[in-house]
């Protein structure tokens, strides 16, 4: 598609209609928005019946002490149950559950039956290591079979998990393992990553080094790199293969209650301390298996379906485990980066495995524009039917070239808005029933009740933007924040009484469909991933040259925000002494080794002051102005508004990415 062509197709705000097979064998109809409206909580209990359960619920919904909802909370069932057991005794052992792909080109399938064995395998090696229900088990493991595995093993003997994404620091798995009170960490001598291992075992041990950490009384390892220089803890580390594979492959699943502890899983929040959501079990799969089933129109008999996101985020707890699995899905787990060891390495799996359905965050769409169209023409994609797209707004021109160049212009494009906090989708076209509309999330799905208010909490009208908000209790919905109700209802729940406030803005179109903006709070969306400008800024002051930091997140094509840190030195080391000795670069790494390369600031910019209100309050909204190259807002307010003209006129050109 040429760029005019691409012009023309914007400017003329374009919609796509389902195509017509996919409309006419469509798993849900436009009905199903008709059902939910008429009896909202009629329709949540009958896509619990979805799911087997050990006792039936009678109850759907008990909204009796608002916010803390509970759902079916009179059920009981197992949810490793539900994503594995059951398809095996209904014939379905032989399906190919997980399709396994790592980034050196070592391949694995495991079907239902096998996934079954090595499920209950690494649930009778819990056992044995101590863990029982509710006790929380710490997971900080590659994209590799055992995550899935571990994960659903803990589910399987009713131990909260708590995943913690291989990128993140030992401060950060420290804070984490403490937090939840971790008794178990899984972790692995290290996972591939863009060509070469990278080490996994290290960081553990120097979390556990950490003070709150010392209630962890094992570390289950895997050997997926066979690296030989790692430290061993005798009596505390032991290998997966020598533990888990001598256990009996049987395992009888325990039934626990709807609302019991699925897993913990950490957020960043605005005060610095990530936040512990906390879901649980019936509501949780309820809707995450519902929703992978309508938004992604998945035919499990025929579909291949492809996650592209890493199982330390929601993204992967709800769209590689729970969702697909609970479904009898067959799907891919790729270990890698898209660009190792070639930039066709995705549709070069989606190729090979006939990938049928395939979903991933706008930053990788952008990052294969920018590769070129010439790469994924090279390989055969004509097997894809849903594309699906996760993590942050889409732009309109990503999503087109996405729907051109990976669909081949025909592929409907399904544009999700859902978060940790909600658990499962919550906005969403439905491949057979919406027009779509590039870049927007559109219309909530049934059973959910979104929309779009003013400061005032009033409904905007159609063509007015405000804040996104939740109007009525949903199954996969957080229950709290781990260990501090108080903190749960101030940040979700305080800004517009009685409804859940998303920290996202949003407008409504002239038809009403909703379009996300991105965060209003100070929490960063880099590459998807909610980062707080908090933790980045507590990272830089924790290096001794630092005095004071203010971060704020601008914007930035690939990556939809990039972290600024305007930076004060301690001393008299001015901004160029500083560039020049290697401490901006310094204070870059500082804070990727203390939070994950994740939260790397693309900018450090080191000033003489910072703009400050009267009462000291930093003015973040101007150094946002002034990262994006803005004229600047009104200084009135500041202390010494000259301080902006000497920020601005330091400001440096910006560096490459790393």
């Amino acid at each position: 598609m040429s760029n005019e062509s691409l012009a023309n197709l914007l400017k003329e705000e374009r919609r796509f209609a389902p195509p017509a097979a996919l409309a006419e064998q469509a798993n849900v109809t436009a009905e199903a928005y008709e059902q939910a409206r008429a009896d909202r909580l009629g329709f949540w209990a009958a896509q619990a019946r979805r799911l087997t359960w050990h006792t039936e619920p009678t109850q759907t919904l008990d909204w009796s002490n608002p916010p803390f909802a509970k759902w079916f909370a009179d059920g009981k069932l197992n949810v490793a149950y539900n994503c594995v057991d059951r398809h095996v005794e209904n014939g379905l052992g032989d399906r190919v559950a997980l399709h396994f792909e790592g980034e050196p080109g070592d391949t694995r399938s495991l079907t239902y039956a096998e996934l079954q064995r090595e499920v209950s395998k690494a649930a009778n090696a819990l056992t044995e290591l101590g863990v029982r229900a509710g006790d929380r088990v710490a997971i900080y493991l590659p994209m590799i079979p055992e995550a899935v595995i571990s994960m659903l093993a803990c589910a399987r003997i009713g131990a909260p998990h708590s995943l913690v994404f291989g990128g993140f620091s030992a401060d950060a798995l420290a804070t984490r393992i403490n937090d939840a009170d971790a008794r178990v960490v899984i972790t692995a001598d290290g996972g591939y990553r863009r060509g070469k291992p990278s080490a996994l075992k290290p960081a553990v041990d120097e979390a556990l080094t950490r003070p709150g950490t010392e209630n962890v009384r094992s570390v289950l390892v895997v050997r997926r790199t066979g690296q030989e220089d790692i430290d061993w803890t005798e009596g505390r580390d032991v290998w997966w293969h020598d533990l888990v594979e001598r256990q009996q492959d049987r395992h009888t699943p325990e039934a626990f209650d709807a609302e019991h502890p699925l897993f913990i899983l950490y957020t960043s929040g605005t005060t610095g301390k990530p936040k512990g959501i906390l879901h649980t079990t019936g509501g949780y799969l309820t809707q995450v298996s519902y929703t992978h089933h309508a938004v992604f129109d998945l035919k499990p008999e025929s579909d291949v379906f492809w996650c592209t996101a890493d199982v330390g985020w929601v993204t992967g707890h709800s769209y590689i485990v729970y969702g697909p699995l609970s479904n009898g899905a067959t799907e891919v787990l790729y270990e890698g980066t898209p660009d190792t060891p070639h930039r066709g390495r995705w549709w070069e799996i989606v190729q090979k495995y006939g990938v049928t359905i395939l979903y991933t965050a706008p930053t990788a769409i952008r990052a294969a524009m920018k590769w070129g169209d010439d790469i994924p023409a090279g390989f055969d994609l004509s097997s894809l039917r849903v594309l699906g797209s996760v993590g942050e707004p889409i732009n309109p021109e990503a999503w087109i070239w996405y729907r051109e160049h990976i669909g081949a212009g025909t592929t409907p494009v399904v544009d999700t808005w859902w978060q940790t906090e909600t658990g499962g989708m919550m906005i969403s076209p439905l491949p057979g029933v919406t027009e779509t509309k590039p870049g927007s999330a559109q219309v909530p799905l049934p059973g959910i009740a979104a929309t779009v208010v003013d400061d005032d909490a009033n409904e905007v009208p159609d063509g007015a933007g405000g804040y996104l908000v939740l109007t009525e209790p949903w199954p996969a919905m957080l229950r709290t924040i781990w260990g501090d109700d108080q903190r749960f209802l101030d940040t979700y729940w305080s800004r517009f009484e009685g409804r859940y406030f998303a920290g996202d803005g949003a407008k409504k179109d002239d038809d009403g469909d909703i379009w996300l903006l991105g965060r209003v709070d100070d929490v960063m969306l880099v590459s998807g991933h909610n980062i707080s400008t908090t933790e980045v800024e507590s990272a830089l002051v924790s290096h001794p040259r630092v005095a004071e930091a203010a971060v704020v997140g601008a914007t930035d094509p690939q990556t939809t925000q990039a972290i600024c840190a305007f930076v004060i030195l301690r001393g008299d080391t001015n901004g160029a002494d500083a560039e020049e000795a290697g401490l901006v670069e310094e204070l870059r790494a500082h804070v990727g080794k203390q939070l994950g390369p994740i939260a790397k600031p693309k900018r450090v910019l080191p000033v003489a002051e910072l703009p400050k209100t009267r009462s000291g309050k930093i003015m973040r909204r101007l150094l946002r102005d002034v990262a994006e190259n803005r004229t600047l807002g009104d200084v009135t307010t500041l202390t010494d508004s000259s301080v902006m003209d000497l920020i601005q006129a330091k400001l440096p050109a910006a560096p490459g990415e790393d």
